[in-house]
């Protein structure tokens, strides 16, 4: 059995909740315009409070996934944090995101767009989870 670092854990999910937000903020004007359900000012305006709240569970979830699996692969270096997040990205985000992209007629842009997002979340919670000590 292995010890999760829960203030790693909450530290990662915090920090890639405020990433993604900022990215997201940044993205709000092209999503808007990319996405038929979503108009610009929608995608800029402030959430409701229950999916900020949502956001943050699914972010402490990811978090406590990736904190297992850095444990148990032994990560302790930036190089194979930044691996590990670059793998776990190329196997699930990428290949979902250009999936539906192909076969779902999701424009491009908006799949790169969240496909950043999910690089950053990757990269952040395996760096700051796998070097926490």
């Amino acid at each position: 059995m292995f010890e999760l670092k829960f203030l790693a854990i909450l530290t990662a999910a915090v920090v890639v909740f405020v990433v993604s937000t900022v990215w997201y903020m940044v993205f709000a004007s092209a999503r808007g315009s990319l996405t038929p359900s979503v108009n610009a000012t929608q995608a800029s305006a402030r959430p409701p409070l229950w999916k900020v709240i949502l956001e943050i569970l699914r972010s402490l979830l990811l978090a406590s996934v990736l904190a297992g699996l850095a444990n148990r692969l032994g990560i302790k270096d930036v190089w194979s944090a930044v691996s590990l997040g670059l793998i776990l990205w190329i196997g699930f985000p990428f290949i979902l995101l250009s999936g539906s992209v192909i076969w779902d007629n999701i424009p491009w842009k908006i799949a790169a767009i969240h496909a950043g997002d999910w690089f950053l979340k990757l990269v952040i919670i395996s760096i700051t989870v796998g070097l926490w000590h």
